[in-house]
C-alpha cells in the first residue's frame, strides 16, 4: 500500500515536470516568433548595457574598477534573469487564461515555469560570458564548481517573490506596472555597474538587506575573483528563503481559488 502511494506521488511528480518542460517550450517558441536573432536578444541586451556602462564608467567617470568589463557583464547576465523573471511572472496568471479555466490545472507551476525560462536564457549566455572572461584574461578557479548552488538560490529567491507578485496582481493590476518602477530603481541602487566599496558605510545596512546585493557579489567572487562567495550572507538567504517560499506558495494556493473570478 505505502509502495503504491510512493509509486503515485512519483508519477503525479512525473506529470508536472512534463507540464513545466511543455510550458517552457512553448514561451520559448512564443518568445522568439518570428525573430530573426532569436535567442541571441539574450545576450545583445546585456551587452549593448555593458557599452554604455563602459564608455561612462571607464571613459568619462572612471570607476577605478579592475577589467570593468567582466565585473559589469557579470552583474548585467545575473540582474537580467532575476528581474526578467519577475516581472514576466507577475503577469502569467492574466497572460494564461485559457490554463487558468481547466480543472486540475497545476496553477502553482506558472511562476516556475517563467524563473526557469530566465534560467535557461541565463545557461545559453552563461558559456558566453566564460569566453568573456577568459579572453578579458580572468583564469577561473575550482570555484567555479560552486555556481549551481549560487543558481539554486537564485532560482529559489525569484520564485518566492514570484508567487506573491503573481497573485497580487490578478487583484491589483497596479502591480506589474509597480514592480517595472521598483526593479529600475533597484537596478540603480544594486551593485551591478559600480562596485560596493565605493558606496558610503553610511547606506551598507540598506545595501545588505538587498539579497541580490549579495548573490551578484557571489557570483562574481567565484567567476573573476576565484573565491569562495560569503557563504554566511548565502547561508542567511538560504534560511529566509526556506521560511519565505513555503509562505509565498501557500498565499499563492489561497489566492488562487478567486483567479477564475478575477480575470
Amino acid at each position: 500500500m505505502k509502495s503504491f502511494g510512493l509509486s503515485r506521488s512519483h508519477s503525479q511528480l512525473g506529470q508536472k515536470f512534463d507540464v513545466l518542460r511543455q510550458l517552457v517550450e512553448r514561451d520559448m517558441k512564443l518568445l522568439y516568433k518570428r525573430s530573426v536573432l532569436g535567442v541571441a536578444w539574450t545576450l545583445i541586451n546585456p551587452l549593448l548595457q555593458l557599452v554604455v556602462f563602459a564608455f561612462v564608467f571607464q571613459v568619462i567617470l572612471p570607476a577605478g574598477i579592475p577589467r570593468y568589463a567582466s565585473f559589469t557583464f557579470t552583474g548585467l547576465l545575473v540582474w537580467n534573469w532575476f528581474s526578467s523573471s519577475l516581472y514576466q511572472a507577475t503577469g502569467v496568471i492574466i497572460a494564461n487564461r485559457p490554463l487558468i479555466r481547466q480543472p486540475g490545472f497545476p496553477l502553482a507551476i506558472l511562476p516556475i515555469v517563467t524563473t526557469t525560462t530566465g534560467l535557461i536564457h541565463f545557461l545559453l549566455a552563461l558559456p558566453v560570458l566564460i569566453i568573456f572572461l577568459l579572453v578579458d584574461g580572468i583564469q577561473l578557479k575550482t570555484v567555479v564548481l560552486f555556481l549551481p548552488i549560487l543558481q539554486a538560490l537564485q532560482f529559489l529567491l525569484t520564485v518566492c517573490l514570484a508567487y506573491l507578485l503573481a497573485a497580487l496582481n490578478v487583484s491589483l493590476r497596479d502591480t506589474q506596472h509597480t514592480l517595472g518602477v521598483i526593479l529600475q530603481l533597484l537596478f540603480y541602487v544594486t551593485p551591478i555597474f559600480y562596485d560596493i566599496k565605493n558606496v558610503p558605510p553610511t547606506f551598507h545596512f540598506f545595501y545588505n538587506l538587498n539579497p541580490m546585493v549579495h548573490i551578484i557579489s557571489a557570483y562574481r567572487a567565484v567567476l573573476i575573483q576565484g573565491t569562495q562567495p560569503d557563504w554566511q550572507s548565502l547561508g542567511i538567504i538560504a534560511i529566509i528563503m526556506s521560511i519565505c517560499l513555503p509562505i509565498g506558495l501557500k498565499f499563492f494556493q489561497r489566492q488562487s481559488d478567486r483567479f477564475v473570478e478575477e480575470i
